[in-house]
């Protein structure tokens, strides 16, 4: 199987995604201001990794949010997972449900298959992280294949911090 790979520097695929709290949530496009946004795609309800990091990210989203960056979890997951995501982490920041196949793809994400239906019940999204400039381009990526494998989410706060001070260029574009 070949992976089709989101290039550092191109623009993020613009689709809206509904949120937990009501509404839908515009991805990549033009900001119309100088924000960020800071999307972090996770496997769904069944991942205690993903729990514990969504719990960190959350404690964090004040910090984000003061360095101009919009921050945005995503999952493959219906709205009922999504409300029990929300409602088990105890958690404020917005999150997005319902992400699809096809959208999973565009972001060049690795795509599993449930080990049982005691799992989950359809093909979930291994993580991924992108930074998006104001432009909707993007600044960072970083996708796995595996639940163990997580940017730390205090060095990507420090990358935005430094990326926006000093306008720094967008890496891996050789």
């Amino acid at each position: 199987m070949t992976l089709e790979k989101m290039l550092a520097g191109a623009k993020f695929p613009e689709f809206s995604i509904p949120l937990v709290s009501g509404g839908e949530k515009k991805l990549g496009g033009i900001s119309g201001n100088d924000r960020w946004q800071l999307v972090v795609v996770y496997r769904g309800l069944h991942c205690p990794l993903c729990a514990k990091y969504l719990a960190e990210l959350d404690s964090l989203a004040g910090e984000y949010d003061q360095l101009g960056a919009d921050v945005i979890a995503i999952s493959g997951d219906g709205k009922e997972k999504a409300l029990s995501q929300v409602a088990k982490g105890d958690l404020n920041i917005p999150i997005g449900y319902g992400l699809e196949i096809e959208q999973m793809k565009a972001l060049g994400l690795y795509i599993s298959h449930p080990r049982s239906p005691e799992e989950t019940d359809q093909p979930f999204p291994e993580p991924g992280l992108f930074v998006l400039r104001s432009d909707g381009t993007v600044q960072i990526i970083d996708i796995s294949n595996a639940p163990f494998s997580r940017p730390d989410l205090k060095a990507i706060l420090r990358g935005i911090e430094f990326g926006k001070k000093k306008n720094y260029p967008i890496r891996g574009t050789f």
